[in-house]
């Protein structure tokens, strides 16, 4: 499970990575707080984080779901996958936002997975 607690915790620093930058962008920008778009380029910034944060709250707890009814490595396995996915949508989404499709894809897809894949094992369980 040690692999899952590092996936999560490198998700998270992931997350707060993105939110810094949208801090930053914010001033380069000259974006006033509470303002949240604006320029073009913040509001990729901005896009960046919020799409994180949708995509962690089912990625986090199918991880944590998937870990302890299926295989924890396989899950960090895929958490990693995300990870990466992740860095390939914001360098896509900053330069091109009709880019993004293979960083969404790589994101998405682990979250998906582990959640269906999970509930086809409670459902096997339950019955």
């Amino acid at each position: 499970m040690e692999a899952v607690v590092i996936v999560t915790v490198l998700a998270l620093m992931q997350y707060m990575f993105f939110g810094i930058q949208v801090g930053g962008a914010h001033q380069k920008y000259g974006i006033k707080a509470p303002t949240m778009s604006g320029d073009p380029e913040f509001d990729r910034v901005n896009r960046v984080h919020q799409n994180t944060l949708e995509q962690l709250v089912v990625l986090i707890p199918a991880l944590w779901m998937y870990a302890h009814f299926v295989n924890p490595l396989w899950g960090a396995g895929m958490g990693v996958v995300y990870l990466i996915g992740r860095f390939i949508y914001r360098a896509e989404y900053l330069k091109d936002p009709s880019t993004r499709t293979l960083g969404f894809s790589l994101s998405f897809l682990p979250g998906a997975v582990m959640s269906v894949w999970v509930l086809i094992v409670a459902i096997l369980k339950y019955v």
